[in-house]
């Protein structure tokens, strides 16, 4: 489109405005390598370029399909690609929605922004049903994000491809182009960061999530058709209808007592106090993941941090939960290794206070729905080293919690394994909710599971992750425990509220709440 646009200083026939731009934009494919994804982008923007050039969309609608049909027939396994629907979808979007949408808006807004807000409108709208269906939600502020990074796509383009081209014969040059990039760059990463603190609209994925768009798509377009024909009454009813969704389906909803963060192939798991005050078990690996949930669940202080091990996808996301919060002390497990992420975590905790946890302690809390009982039953002092090598002989020193509150029992056990489950099969009896140990794989010892018999089991697991967590045979041993099970990697985040014998689940990847009744 840049191109396009200086040629109109430089050549007066379309026809060679279109030509010089068609080069363009094949030296550009040239430039990043024809893969599929970007030839699949070219043929999109081409078949747009096309429609510009000629003023036409009806002449544009058979230039998309001529485009679809090039892309599917030199590469068949483009039509089962996610990635090639949303692409012909926004293009179609931009065809044919973009201008009757910035018609409408023109008639209450400056046509100039009209036309920069009918775009991201027109492509969100028509890839909906299927941007749910992969995701199972739908943000509001999609559209603002997109208003708001797209002056900055072609200066990013630009003068990259510019960088490139001047690289082999003036690196010096490149790098300070490349240093320009940076601006543009930091922008679009700051609006997505503050994007995604907003609320979005939860539906649910797959199928049902797909339908769940359709449905979306065609209520935004009778109430487009209502806009039409009596204006300012149904735009302050879509406004108070978005707001309302957004409000309604957002996570963790209202009054959650227990919550476990998505934070991919590790463990955080956090108990509601009250008064924006949470008892939280481990960090997680990713310090922006940690500190973005404790902020969706309004966490400001921390009396009790539990670390049950250092490895790494229990503690690196310590350095996010101390942002603008306040810890009061840190429970710890008594062994140190690996060093290293034990030396990370004393740097992180400052002057904080830090107490090894052993078998035996008992500590009570008062939340807001009255007091927290807290046993410690793992590790014990003096016991040898359970488990052959260093990781399981680590994950066999987990800090193991049993919590009872007036509302629900939880088992937290970190990641013991089946040498240290037998050492305290003795000290548990039956729970409302086990977090799995660790994440659910395949060293788990039936016994202990079967003891516990919990009504909910929570895994908490990266997606597609190569350790092969969860294990078929230890969601095989929860199912016929009757238990249900939520699993981080599937459902997303998930809360967790117990009312009248009930426990109610609500998941971020789109479950509503969901009614699971004590036995």
């Amino acid at each position: 489109f840049f191109v396009l646009w200086c040629m109109q200083w430089v050549f007066k026939s379309l026809r060679m405005r279109m030509i010089v731009t068609a080069i363009a934009l094949s030296a550009f494919i040239a430039l990043v390598r024809p893969s599929p994804s970007v030839l699949r982008a070219a043929a999109m923007a081409s078949v747009v370029l096309f429609a510009r050039g000629v003023g036409k969309r009806s002449d544009a609608l058979p230039a998309l399909g001529f485009a679809i049909a090039a892309v599917v027939v030199g590469d068949p396994w483009q039509a089962r690609d996610p990635g090639f629907a949303l692409s012909v979808l926004a293009t179609a979007g931009l065809l044919l929605l973009a201008p009757r949408i910035a018609a409408a808006l023109g008639k209450f807004v400056p046509p100039w922004f009209a036309g920069a807000l009918s775009p991201p409108i027109a492509a969100v709208l028509m890839c909906a049903p299927i941007l749910i269906a992969l995701s199972g939600y739908i943000g509001p502020m999609t559209v603002i994000a997109n208003l708001l990074v797209a002056p900055m796509v072609a200066p990013i383009t630009i003068i990259g491809f510019v960088a490139a081209l001047v690289s082999p014969v003036a690196p010096a040059v490149s790098g300070a182009l490349l240093l320009l990039i940076r601006v543009p760059a930091g922008w679009i990463t700051g609006v997505a960061h503050w994007a995604a603190n907003f609320p979005v609209i939860q539906m649910t994925t797959g199928l049902g999530g797909f339908l769940a768009g359709l449905v979306f798509l065609c209520v935004l377009g009778l109430l487009f058709f209502l806009i039409k024909k009596t204006r300012p009454f149904f735009i302050i009813l879509i406004v108070l209808l978005i707001i309302g969704l957004t409000w309604i389906t957002r996570w963790p909803g209202g009054d959650w007592q227990l919550a476990n963060c998505d934070v991919g192939q590790g463990d955080s798991l956090v108990i509601n106090l009250g008064n924006h005050r949470a008892l939280v078990i481990d960090t997680g690996p990713d310090a922006q993941l940690a500190d973005r949930c404790l902020s969706r669940l309004g966490i400001e202080n921390i009396p009790v941090l539990v670390l049950t091990h250092f490895h790494a996808d229990h503690v690196e996301g310590l350095a996010g939960l101390v942002r603008n919060r306040s810890i009061g002390q840190v429970w710890v497990s008594n062994n140190r290794d690996p060093l290293f992420e034990s030396a990370r975590v004393k740097g992180w905790l400052a002057e904080t206070s830090t107490v090894v946890a052993t078998r035996g302690a008992v500590f009570s809390m008062q939340s807001a729905r009255g007091p927290i009982l807290i046993k410690v039953l793992w590790p014990a002092n003096g016991e040898g080293t359970l488990g052959e090598g260093e990781g399981p002989a680590i994950n066999n020193s987990s800090v193991v919690l049993e919590i009872r509150t007036p509302d629900f029992s939880l088992l937290a056990p970190g990641d013991v394994e089946p040498e240290a489950q037998g050492q305290i099969l003795d000290s548990i009896s039956h729970v409302d909710i086990y977090k799995v140990s660790h994440h659910g794989s395949a060293h788990q010892l039936p016994a202990f599971m079967a003891k516990l018999s919990p009504n909910i089991s929570i895994i908490s697991v990266g997606a597609e992750n190569t350790y092969g967590h969860p294990a078929g045979q230890t969601l095989a041993a929860l199912t016929r425990l009757g238990s249900r099970i939520y699993r981080t990697d599937k459902n997303g985040a998930i809360a967790i509220v117990a009312r009248s014998h009930r426990l109610k689940v609500r998941t971020s990847a789109g479950a509503w709440w969901q009614k699971v009744r004590l036995g």
